[in-house]
């Protein structure tokens, strides 16, 4: 085995925190520490005074640095925020028992994209390599949906994006065609972008606080979807695939999270006199097997205007646990491939209610096409989305030489 390297995992979110994300830092913080190394979690946090706090949670050790609130509903206050934020935390890192680490190598989750700062001075202080997991491009989905115009505030966005991309040594991108996006970037020498597929430990079925047998949906085939509900997904047209099959009485649809989508999707919920859905806030991530474990079909959902690419954390969770898929997407995406490729489910790309019901309808009647889908899902999630594969990878990038910045 290599040496032990002292890593720095830095990201907004942990446990016990419930976010997809929080559930993959902490596997994968696990794993590093397994293969030997130790990471080191950094994590901002409200501290009650404190600058700072260092706990130990399943043999990982996780530094809560005290840092302004990232998670308004208010676009303008949550940016002006995640501005702040990088200083905030270097701070009161100052003020830790790692102010003078020595670290092998710097890992930083993405989103946001205001980590720049504070990677560039634990860098300068270490001389350490750096690795960019990056999950979403922005602010180009933004600009994609709406939420953002090209002008002065897309230019900054633009400009904060560019000092993460300069910091890092590798950047790990989650789809095979996001690689194009950062090819001039990738011209030096001492650069490498690289496929990082998402990923998830599969874990025991522990139960779940959520029995859909003792609800409304007792004895139906459950269509579930879970995590976020937001702008980003494109909720709206699940709502009217649910009323287009009221009449299916053997069919039921379950949405467990959170997200600023959640409160007016209950609210058409009780105007539209639905009784084939229900909605459920946020659980904890040990009780995810137990949840999929009483459904059959899993829903993604993607808004049609995005144009970056996307492979969904719940997507990696559907596949592990086995649930097939009914996706709808933005066309001609890598998800879109990799479902129709792989044979895990059925996905749409249009704006039809009627084909989306189809498919729903072939995938709720056919019990041998859900068992094949089901197989072939579990069998994608070892090969593709394993932290183990993810942890390997990332260390990886400590062969080459680090940028000076």
């Amino acid at each position: 085995m290599s040496r032990s390297r002292l890593i720095a995992l830095i990201s907004t979110d942990y446990p016990p925190l419930r976010t997809s994300a929080a559930v993959q830092l902490r596997d994968l913080a696990q794993q590093l520490a397994a293969l030997g190394h130790r990471p080191v979690m950094i994590v901002p946090a409200p501290m009650s005074g404190q600058p700072f706090g260092v706990e130990r949670i399943d043999g990982v050790e996780v530094l809560r640095v005290a840092a302004p609130e990232t998670r308004s509903p208010s676009f303008v206050r949550r940016a002006f925020a995640e501005m702040w934020l990088p200083f905030a935390m270097w701070r009161n890192i100052r003020k830790s028992p790692f102010c003078t680490a020595k670290w092998d190598l710097l890992v930083w989750y993405s989103p946001p994209i205001f980590f720049g700062p504070l990677i560039w001075v634990l860098q300068r202080g270490s001389g350490a390599r750096t690795y960019l997991i990056l999950r979403d491009i922005f602010p180009e989905w933004a600009v994609d949906l709406g939420l953002v115009r090209k002008g002065p505030v897309y230019l900054m966005f633009k400009a904060i994006a560019a000092l993460q991309y300069y910091v890092a040594d590798v950047i790990g991108v989650q789809t095979p065609s996001n690689l194009a996006y950062l090819s001039r970037w990738a011209r030096s020498p001492h650069r490498r972008i690289e496929v990082l597929h998402n990923w998830l430990e599969a874990t025991p079925d522990v139960g779940c606080s959520i029995a859909v047998d003792r609800t409304s949906l007792a004895g139906r085939k459950i269509f579930v979807y879970i995590g976020n509900m937001g702008v980003a997904q494109g909720m709206d047209i699940f709502m009217e695939l649910i009323q287009s099959l009221r009449h299916r009485a053997d069919i039921g649809f379950l949405f467990v999270g959170r997200g600023s989508e959640f409160a007016k999707l209950e609210a058409e919920k009780v105007s539209r006199d639905l009784n084939n859905v229900l909605f459920f806030g946020e659980i904890d991530s040990s009780e995810i097997p137990g949840l999929l474990a009483q459904c059959q079909i899993g829903l993604v959902a993607l808004h049609p205007d995005h144009k970056t690419h996307n492979i969904p954390g719940k997507f990696v969770s559907y596949a592990q646990y086995g649930l097939p898929v009914l996706a709808r997407v933005n066309g001609g995406t890598d998800l879109e491939r990799l479902i129709e490729d792989e044979a895990v489910g059925r996905v749409y790309a249009g704006n039809s209610v009627g084909e989306l019901g189809r498919l729903a309808e072939e995938l709720a009647d056919n019990d041998a096409l859900r068992h094949s889908m089901s197989e072939r899902g579990r069998q994608l999630g070892r090969r593709m989305f394993s932290p183990a594969v993810a942890a390997k990878q990332i260390v990886s990038s400590l062969s080459g030489p680090a940028t000076s910045l």
